[in-house]
């Protein structure tokens, strides 16, 4: 699937990432109608790069330049060489340490919100990756990310969310809020873009090692996206990923760390996902249990925007865990 060029039907939600002044089209690319601001964001292969200069850790220019960002995704056609498709068969063939125990996936959510909802639904996805959207037809999905990947509509930062206010009627934010220097910030912007009564459905990580590298700062409890969130209603929160998928990681990372080149290190850790990824499938017993509020590989927070604030006094008595 390639990504959706920027439309006449889009064009009129976004803003700019500096000034929220209007953006309209220019010479092959958009350009700021604020006085004050005047900024020009380029269009590459018909994508905009809203990205705020002054403020963002990625640049435009390395866009423009074709230089990668966080590298997890590409755009374009994948490479067809006969060591790219032999490199794909064998990761197939090594098990994954991914293991989705979720009670409750962001389809779930979708189909609650479209069945109240009488008009098509406007979703914004943060954080795309390659990652399409399961939720069937009829509804209106842009795709952002920090990467120039084959879904994405629009290149930005979820610091500074390139859209008027209340453009959206559901905002997907799946595993980016540890990627983001400042979270709180970040929820403030989606809860800015989102309708009086939209929602968000995010996932958060708790017990992960490091992934992109540079590009990964924070580490939630399950109280963590409630305290992100509190100026949203929870509609249901739980596990997503159990403590067996964490331990699962962990061995990976301890039996890899034992090597100092790229290639003894990549050997190690597909080693160690065959000896130890029967352990994640114990999460269809512990993610269920009490204690997995304690240990869990991630979190799950389903919830609509509110004008009213949770206070943390009633925060803390949110508390599922078994830690006393």
């Amino acid at each position: 699937m390639t990504a959706m060029r920027l439309s006449d039907d889009l064009l009129p939600y976004l803003r700019c990432p500096r000034c929220a002044g209007r953006l309209e089209r220019c010479q092959g690319a958009l350009c700021c109608n604020h006085e004050g601001c005047a900024t020009r964001f380029p269009l590459v292969d018909g994508c905009p790069i809203l990205i705020n200069d002054a403020e963002s850790a990625f640049r435009v220019q390395d866009f423009v330049e074709g230089v990668r960002t966080t590298g997890q995704v590409e755009r374009g056609p994948v490479s067809s060489s006969w060591r790219d498709r032999a490199k794909a068969v064998l990761r197939r063939l090594v098990p994954g340490i991914s293991y989705n125990t979720t009670d409750y996936e962001l389809e779930d959510a979708v189909a609650r919100i479209s069945a109240e909802c009488p008009h098509r639904l406007r979703i914004l996805v943060l954080g795309a990756g390659d990652s399409v959207l399961k939720i069937g037809p009829g509804h209106d999905v842009v795709y952002t990310d920090v990467d120039l990947g084959s879904l994405t509509t629009v290149v930005c930062d979820a610091h500074d969310i390139p859209f008027k206010d209340a453009s959206f009627d559901f905002v997907a934010c799946i595993s980016v809020l540890e990627h983001v220097a400042d979270p709180y910030r970040c929820t403030a912007e989606i809860h800015r873009v989102l309708r009086a009564d939209g929602c968000v459905y995010a996932v958060t990580p708790f017990m992960p090692q490091v992934h992109m590298g540079a590009y990964d700062f924070t580490r939630f409890t399950h109280l963590g996206p409630r305290r992100l969130s509190r100026r949203f209603i929870e509609l249901r929160s739980g596990v997503s990923c159990g403590p067996g998928m964490a331990l699962t990681w962990s061995i990976e990372r301890f039996v890899s760390g034992f090597a100092t080149q790229p290639r003894t290190r990549s050997a190690l850790r597909t080693l160690a996902r065959f000896l130890a990824f029967p352990i994640k499938y114990f999460d269809w017993i512990l993610a269920r249990r009490p204690s997995a509020y304690d240990s869990a590989s991630s979190y799950y927070f389903f919830g609509r925007r509110a004008d009213t604030v949770l206070s943390d006094r009633e925060l803390v008595r949110t508390y599922r865990g078994v830690v006393r």
